[in-house]
């Protein structure tokens, strides 16, 4: 069976075009013009403004003239991962996405489903000629994924809307109806290269093989962080086998939970014997450490290409030091919502570029004065470590309205649909609803989806009887808008 054989087949054949075309954050060009044509194919009204959101109309079915106006809302971008063995350009390649039982997947990458499949329904209803609504804007908006850029730069006026309908969740039977804010810290430490004088060997360590995932949806779930694993193989090694350093690599994106990381070093001789036989063992506690949580963690040792030059010793202490005292994981649960994380930061990726080291942190909170306490701490690590740290602006959290009209209407409609009641929650990641609450304060907000997992990884899947009941679910909320 092909993927746009699946049902909803409207939303299953939406999802395959999207697969084509290339989208990664920053870069949306393609996916813009897709839809901008997509739209003047179908005869429907569309608009874009300056910073490439996309915003298209349709009228309300026949006596639903009076209904309150509902904007469908996505984003466009998706986040771009792949193994480390897979050659594959997101700037050019189509996603490889594929039927395993009862899940859609794709090939080494990530699948894009957040947040293709809300794209694709918002497609669905936009070509829908079976169902009864009243007038629909469906908004889809760019740079969900490294910065919330489409929703910072929504101007006033560009909805007319009374309720939203957020599509970026990603569990079935869930209705959200608020979120966590967040803020990135990013180190900078500056090195020399200083030439290798004496009797050394190069060698290589990778940690690969763990989960990764979302940095905020997944970040209670206990996965390993490599950037965390490796470093603390290297701290240990630097203190007693006198390592020096020649790179260090860890994750990519700030809002995952980085799966891979290497570091390439040398070994004075006299240390190799003793340095192997810790190495061994460390290892070994590690992968004990996570064996429930993370059974395919890799960590190997191999011998490498001769290395010339290490980074001073200096930074190199400070470094691992550094990212050995900086938190990583959930730091506070929610006092009110069980089982909620309140509070967690992500320590995202390490990266040397042009002398610079530069790691990359996220935090998150669904209290405005913890997400600027984590944010502080973090910080006052790498102040303390001497690196030069930024913070950016960061992006406000969605405040629940259990008094919500439109949750109400989702909560009923669920109920009839499926015979049992959805769950009502926060969510521990950002949606882009508390930014149109700055632009739009009157807006009525839910957002609910099919069942995603793993996203931000190459494990990334959607469940594909989920995504019926998320259309047919939906559906029924619009058919059921009042005046």
């Amino acid at each position: 069976m092909e993927i746009r054989d699946l049902e909803p087949k409207a939303t299953w054949k939406y999802f395959e075009q999207i697969c084509q075309v290339p989208r990664p954050s920053k870069k949306e060009e393609k996916i813009i013009a897709f839809l901008m044509n997509w739209a003047k194919e179908n005869n429907i009204e569309a608009k874009k403004d300056e910073i490439g959101n996309i915003l298209m109309k349709k009228p309300a079915t026949a006596g639903m003239e009076n209904r309150k106006t509902v904007i469908l809302q996505s984003h466009m971008d998706m986040v771009c991962e792949k193994n480390s063995n897979v050659d594959f350009d997101f700037d050019n390649d189509a996603i490889q996405a594929y039927i395993d039982g009862d899940w859609v997947k794709a090939k080494g990458t990530t699948l894009g489903a957040d947040d293709g499949i809300g794209v694709a329904a918002q497609m669905d209803v936009l070509t829908a000629t079976d169902i009864n609504h009243g007038p629909i804007e469906c908004l889809f908006t760019v740079d969900e994924e490294t910065g919330l850029t489409g929703a910072f730069a929504l101007k006033p006026g560009f909805l007319s809307g009374d309720i939203l309908i957020n599509l970026d969740s990603e569990d079935e039977g869930e209705i959200f109806i608020g979120c966590a804010g967040g803020i990135d810290t990013v180190a900078e430490f500056s090195y020399k290269n200083e030439n290798i004088t004496g009797n050394f060997k190069s060698f290589r360590i990778d940690v690969k093989g763990l989960k990764g995932g979302h940095s905020g949806d997944e970040i209670d779930k206990g996965y390993g962080n490599s950037n965390k694993i490796l470093n603390r193989i290297l701290y240990h090694a630097s203190n007693n086998f006198g390592l020096g350093l020649n790179v260090f690599d860890g994750g990519n994106l700030r809002n995952a939970i980085p799966r891979e990381a290497f570091a390439e070093f040398v070994i004075p001789s006299k240390y190799i014997s003793d340095f192997k036989k810790y190495f061994n063992q460390i290892s070994e506690e590690i992968k004990a450490e996570f064996s429930v949580k993370e059974d395919n963690l890799e960590i190997i040792l191999n011998e490498a290409n001769t290395i010339n030059t290490i980074i001073d010793l200096d930074t190199q202490k400070r470094l691992f030091q550094a990212l050995y005292a900086c938190p990583h994981g959930v730091i506070a649960m929610s006092p009110s919502m069980e089982n909620m994380v309140s509070t967690s930061t992500n320590l995202a990726s390490v990266k040397f570029k042009n002398g610079i080291i530069e790691v990359t942190t996220s935090q998150r909170s669904d209290t405005e004065s913890m997400k600027t306490d984590i944010a502080n701490m973090v910080k006052s690590v790498f102040d303390l470590a001497g690196a030069k740290t930024t913070q950016g602006d960061g992006y406000p959290g969605w405040s629940p309205n259990p008094n919500s009209l439109i949750l109400k209407i989702a909560e009923q409609s669920y109920e009839k649909l499926f015979g049992n009641k959805p769950v009502v929650r926060s969510i521990h990641a950002g949606l882009e609803c508390g930014l149109f609450l700055e632009k739009y304060p009157n807006l009525d907000m839910v957002s609910f989806g099919p069942t995603l997992r793993d996203v931000h990884s190459p494990d990334e899947r959607v469940l594909i009887p989920t995504v019926e009941k998320f259309r047919k679910h939906l559906v029924d909320v619009l058919e059921n808008i009042p005046e």
